[in-house]
């Protein structure tokens, strides 16, 4: 079936789903294969329980003469074809959006201020791969004004196939760190991957790109792009920096040639959090959103998923930032946590995962700066941090953790808990 047809076929829609455990009445199901699945044998299922039709590339599972079921050779580039064809169809400006950390946090908050003067569609969740992407395209209405989908990464291609579906009008890559290197191969091999948003960027021609001017990294593969720059420094597009972090930030932010600096109270913890912040004020007045909206939806945000959430138990203060962890971004939050005004300061900190080779060094280097910032209460999980010369108690998984908490709660104390998410970290909260 040509594009055309199953645009036409879309359109008669409500929406795309790919699981037969979710299909709205008039839905579109799109049988995708994964390693343990094949949809394929769910597009009856799916018709049952409300698709109006079902894409199917095998076949065998289309019974003849049934209008129903649609069969296309790969159901997942049926997809991906689909979403580009429907973007092109509206034209809405899209903002494409990367980075190793920070990126859907910038995401929320870019969401939040734009939110303030237009219909936006915004990338929900982390659905920022080569399936969540072009089911978030799918979702474009003609009302939506502006679209910022959010594209993640974790070996070298992965950001050009994702911008060739998206083909977005403006771009921002919130920094390049150390993560994935197990599928990129090295810190090079994260930079040239983030930075192929840039060069789509660059073969259009005439694209904007939002850029943190104090990252070294984006500026030197940046290029001749337009830059919208935001940072510390005088005269940017937009200019901020921190004046309080105990524990949510606080921070000034004027456009260049503002009179004065604009003073915003979040609820993000971590002066890290910063350059999202002024990545969001930035785009916001490009798209000229009003200086008080900006403040306001800046200020109202509360961040969600274990990401940087302060919660109150009855015992003590945690501060939540166990999404997800990589050498950047748990330095980063190390070196808050050590900088932030709090009593009886405890770490429990998870191992970080896929960085390959690299993986023994980067958790002795994040031991070592453990032991150089002179933090004694700390709780290691894992067996990457049990491999590494420290002193700290260590623990193999979790479920060890959990009973060790259910006979020694800690008790008054600002705790951090930060680590890859497959350590499951977030699970310990009911016993602190």
């Amino acid at each position: 079936m040509d594009i055309n047809s199953l645009y036409r076929i879309f359109l008669e829609c409500c929406c795309v789903t790919t699981d037969s455990r979710n299909c709205p009445e008039g839905s579109l199901f799109v049988a995708l294969k994964g390693d343990n699945f094949n949809g394929n044998a769910f597009a009856a299922k799916a018709l049952e329980a409300g698709s109006r039709y079902a894409v199917v590339d095998e076949p065998e599972y289309a019974p003849d003469g049934d209008a129903h079921y649609i069969v296309v050779d790969n159901c997942l580039k049926a997809l991906q074809q689909l979403a580009n064809h429907h973007r092109r169809q509206l034209g809405t400006r899209l903002i494409g959006i990367t980075g190793t950390n920070g990126k859907t946090t910038t995401k929320e908050l870019m969401a939040a201020v734009l939110s303030q003067s237009y219909s936006i569609l915004y990338t929900q969740g982390n659905l920022n791969n080569h399936i969540g992407v072009p089911l978030t395209l799918l979702r474009l209405k003609p009302e939506h004004e502006l679209g910022i989908i959010e594209m993640g990464a974790s070996h070298p291609g992965d950001i050009k196939e994702l911008v060739d579906i998206v083909e977005p009008d403006y771009g921002i890559i919130t920094n390049v760190g150390k993560a994935h290197l197990e599928g990129f191969g090295s810190f090079e091999g994260v930079v040239k991957t983030k930075g192929e948003l840039y060069d789509y960027l660059r073969s259009r021609g005439n694209a904007a790109v939002f850029i943190h001017n104090d990252n070294a990294h984006l500026k030197g593969i940046a290029g001749r792009l337009e830059l919208v720059s935001y940072g510390s420094e005088e005269g940017l597009y937009v200019s901020g920096h921190a004046t309080g972090n105990s524990p949510y930030l606080t921070f000034e932010w004027k456009t260049d040639g503002a009179d004065k600096y604009r003073e915003v109270r979040t609820h993000l913890i971590g002066e890290y959090n910063l350059p999202n912040a002024l990545a969001a004020a930035a785009v916001g007045s490009f798209f000229g959103v009003e200086p008080d909206k900006v403040d306001a939806a800046l200020s109202a945000y509360v961040p969600q998923n274990s990401r940087s959430q302060l919660k109150e138990t009855a015992d003590n203060t945690l501060i939540i930032d166990a999404y997800n962890a990589n050498p950047t971004s748990m330095r980063a939050s190390l070196s808050n946590f050590r900088n932030m005004q709090a009593a009886n300061k405890m770490l429990i900190l998870g191992e970080m995962g896929e960085l390959g080779k690299e993986s023994a060094e980067e958790h002795q280097k994040i031991a070592d700066y453990l032991k150089e910032s002179r933090f004694s209460d700390v709780v290691l999980v894992g067996e990457k941090f049990a491999a590494a010369r420290h002193d700290y108690p260590t623990f193999p998984t979790v479920k060890e953790l959990i009973e060790e908490l259910k006979q020694h709660k800690p008790c008054g104390k600002t705790i951090l808990i930060k680590g890859s998410h497959y350590t499951k970290l977030e699970s310990i909260i009911g016993y602190l």
